[in-house]
């Protein structure tokens, strides 16, 4: 964790024609009059293609955990490139892959003891989300169709992820989406939590929405009910105390399953391996892509319990007990990448650090920022953070987008969503970088 390794400075020209490339969440027009363009990485920073130094504020797209360019896993990829590009993964296995997941399972708390392999969090969702329809039909129950989401909830971009999320934008352009989806209420309410350091307090009632729900369709038709532990993708928004747990009541009450989307919270952004770990809260199925191969590789995982993955292993044994998977499941770089991640976690106490000192002195960095222009809440937990801003009236997402534009001009990389600046750094953050992160931020916000 030496905060001093920075990518060696260099530059490369744009390139003559970017129209081609239609890039995912982007304002195309805008990007491509003025491209902002990473040509190398290193530890904590980027480097741009006209030279500069970049303090990654996102741990890339929130899954840069160890930092950039790490070695280890480096070689790991080469060196498996080298001896197996690829293998099979239907009727076919490799020995890193069935490795992999016994560590994976080693991770996770009580019977959450299976994984199956995806290629993104996108993917993990929809795996889990068929995993949790296709469980109810075996044990006989085939009529749990219904899948409950939460408003402002981000599970990628796939028809069942788009269906049970909730931001709108990523669904209102795409039809009905799947039939037979409840949401609950998000748990973002500014007036009662603005400016809660960990937690805030007041807002654990609004799981019992899922009783209503119940009442309203019938836990008879009700498959799983999927929460991310914190919306990551809607700005930081936190689980009130209790709220995790009374959802894990509910569920149990009715046998409905209980997903956890860890795709950002796995791999130590609370301190904690995952979430389940930081909550006490064990859910049914956990989704985890990102933080798995630390970025290099794209890779996601599905966690299941004994229970479900046993309650499939029934008829005879040379059939096919789940219909479902991908090319690239368990792909030999990704697992050569994932096992690499996890020793670079163990080797340098990653999963626990944002849980010590570097943790409370990002909190207190955070919410510094209170009284700075324009800012209406602060939220922090772990190494994540957010930074809420007033809207400009009838410009929505504006401020915030100038925000991202002016840190990126003074070397910070950081993510917006709406008017929410959100802050993910790889946890091998030092001090000093977090005094940088977040002064270039307290500096930029007394500019818009």
């Amino acid at each position: 964790m030496d905060d001093a390794i920075v990518p060696a400075q260099t530059t490369e020209p744009v390139p003559n024609n970017l129209e081609p490339f239609w890039m995912p969440f982007t304002a195309n027009r805008q990007f491509k009059k003025n491209p902002r363009l990473l040509i190398g990485a290193k530890g904590m920073y980027y480097t741009s293609h006209d030279g500069r130094q970049i303090l990654d504020g996102a741990a890339g797209l929130w899954c840069v955990n160890a930092g950039h360019n790490r070695p280890k896993i480096v070689q790991a990829i080469q060196e498996q490139a080298a001896k197996m590009d690829y293998s099979p993964g239907f009727q076919m296995g490799h020995p890193r892959a069935f490795d992999l997941a016994a560590r994976l399972a080693s991770l996770m708390p009580g019977d959450l003891d299976h994984v199956f392999f995806t290629n993104s969090g996108s993917e993990s969702v929809d795996t889990a989300l068929k995993i949790a329809l296709a469980y109810h039909r075996v044990r006989g129950e085939g009529s749990r169709t219904r899948l409950i989401g939460r408003e402002k909830g981000y599970h990628g971009v796939g028809f069942g992820g788009i269906s049970v999320g909730g931001i709108v934008n990523n669904r209102k352009h795409f039809g009905t989406l799947l039939a037979g989806v409840d949401h609950l209420p998000h748990t973002h309410n500014l007036e009662r939590n603005a400016f809660t350091r960990g937690l805030p307090e007041w807002g654990a009632h609004l799981a019992d929405d899922l009783e209503r729900i119940v009442q309203l369709h019938d836990a008879s038709t009700i498959a799983a009910v999927i929460v991310e532990p914190f919306q990551g993708s809607a700005g930081v928004i936190l689980p009130p105390k209790g709220y995790l747990e009374r959802l894990r009541a509910i569920c149990d009450k009715y046998g409905i399953l209980l997903i956890f989307d860890e795709v950002i919270t796995g791999f130590g952004r609370l301190g904690k391996p995952f979430a389940v770990d930081y909550f006490g809260v064990q859910p049914d199925l956990v989704t985890t892509a990102k933080g798995l191969t630390n970025g290099a590789v794209p890779m996601g995982a599905v966690f299941a319990r004994k229970g479900i993955y046993e309650a499939f292993m029934q008829g005879p044994e040379e059939a096919i007990e789940l219909f479902h998977g991908y090319t690239y499941s368990a792909h030999p770089l990704a697992c050569a990448a994932a096992h690499a991640t996890l020793d670079t976690y163990t080797e340098e106490g990653l999963l626990e650090r944002a849980s010590g000192e570097i943790g409370r002195y990002f909190e207190d960095a955070i919410h510094s920022l209170k009284g700075e222009p324009n800012v209406i809440d602060l939220r922090n937990l772990g190494l994540v953070g957010a930074v809420e801003l007033e809207p400009i009236p009838g410009k929505p997402s504006k401020r915030a987008f100038e925000v991202f534009l002016k840190c990126y001009e003074k070397g910070l990389l950081v993510r917006t969503t709406g008017d929410i600046v959100a802050i993910s750094p790889p946890l091998i953050i030092e001090k000093g970088e977090i005094d940088r992160l977040v002064e270039t931020i307290r500096e930029v916000l007394r500019t818009v």
